[in-house]
């Protein structure tokens, strides 16, 4: 009889995950521009070395419709499946979860019947996000211990509260809002949790009113942008504290990672811009806490190179290439 085992890409902490083989192939976002005449599409690019196709695009899927900008997508399933309070080990790591940030359609690819080739075999549409969640433009996308995490940057109106719902991690159905006491959070963006210390960080942005036709400077001067992080509980679903970083990170899209030490309480938030900067600059902060609830601190910021890509994914859970899981 054969033996069930938890697929062979679920590892038990990043140690492991950088010991395993290298993918060969990786999937990127191709997006159409405005005014241009081609559907967005996910391409696939050769990346073994040894590949006579090494860096070439060898397949492709051109998505159905227009105008949904995709940005950040991610896995159905990865190591958080082997979570000790909601575990499922013998789900696969088959599915590409890719969100329109413009249209609020979420694209489900299969890529194991042709990797070269994924097929689209399900699509949610903004009526039906909306209906369950009350929720509208997806944007990150984190395969979690409990289904698959999705930040959403406001409501089908444009304005706020951002928030995180849930998708289901066979059917993909749409399970509804994951915040059980938002407290004060009203925007979003990225978020980011330590399984092990029962912690969710978000950031903030701005609503898609704020930023779908670019910043709108008069809120900008009144301070209405996004500049806190906010420390959830991950299993009560609720919100904990606000950490404010300043009036000058407003609009700098905080992407958040951990720092993988299992028994460490360390934070990482990436933020790609600060206002008060003679020029738009970038910058790594970090954040400490106590237990949960007690207090914390913010570290100063560190330069770090113009030239490193727009969202970096620290965890080794997801290892296919990640830094290149979004547009470019």
């Amino acid at each position: 009889m054969a033996l069930l085992r938890p697929d062979p890409t679920f590892y038990p902490s990043p140690r492991l995950a950088m010991q395993a083989p290298p993918e060969r192939l990786a999937y990127v976002a191709a997006l159409n521009p405005p005014g241009g005449t081609l559907n967005d599409a996910m391409l696939v690019v050769d990346v073994d070395p040894t590949s006579a196709d090494y860096g070439k695009r060898v397949g492709q899927t051109v998505l159905p419709n227009a105008g949904n900008e995709l940005h950040h997508f991610g896995w159905n399933a990865c190591s958080s499946a082997l979570c000790p309070y909601a575990p499922h080990p013998h789900i696969e790591r088959r599915y590409l979860v890719v969100p329109g940030l413009r249209s609020s359609r979420i694209h489900i690819l299969d890529i194991k019947p042709d990797p070269r080739n994924p097929s689209i075999v399900k699509v949610i549409e903004p009526e039906e996000l909306s209906a369950r969640t009350g929720y509208s433009r997806p944007h990150t996308v984190h395969c979690g211990p409990e289904g698959i995490y999705i930040s959403a940057l406001g409501v089908p109106d444009g304005n706020g509260p951002a928030g995180i719902f849930l998708l289901d991690h066979f059917t993909f159905e749409v399970l509804g809002k994951w915040e059980m006491d938002r407290g004060p959070q009203y925007l979003g963006y990225d978020f980011w949790w330590h399984i092990t210390q029962d912690t969710l960080l978000t950031s903030e942005w701005g609503t898609p009113n704020q930023i779908e036709n670019g910043a709108i400077p008069e809120e900008l001067l009144q301070g209405r942008y996004g500049h806190q992080v906010h420390v959830w509980d991950l299993r009560k679903r609720r919100h904990v504290q606000a950490l404010d970083l300043g009036q000058e990170y407003q609009s700098s899209k905080c992407g958040l990672r951990m720092i993988r030490r299992r028994h460490m309480d360390l934070r990482v938030s990436s933020c790609r811009s600060r206002i008060s900067a003679p020029r738009f600059g970038s910058g790594i902060g970090k954040t400490e806490r106590g237990k949960l609830g007690k207090s914390s601190r913010s570290l100063p910021s560190q330069p770090i190179p113009r030239s490193s890509p727009r969202c970096l994914r620290a965890s080794k859970q997801c290892r296919l290439l990640s830094p290149i899981l979004i547009s470019p």
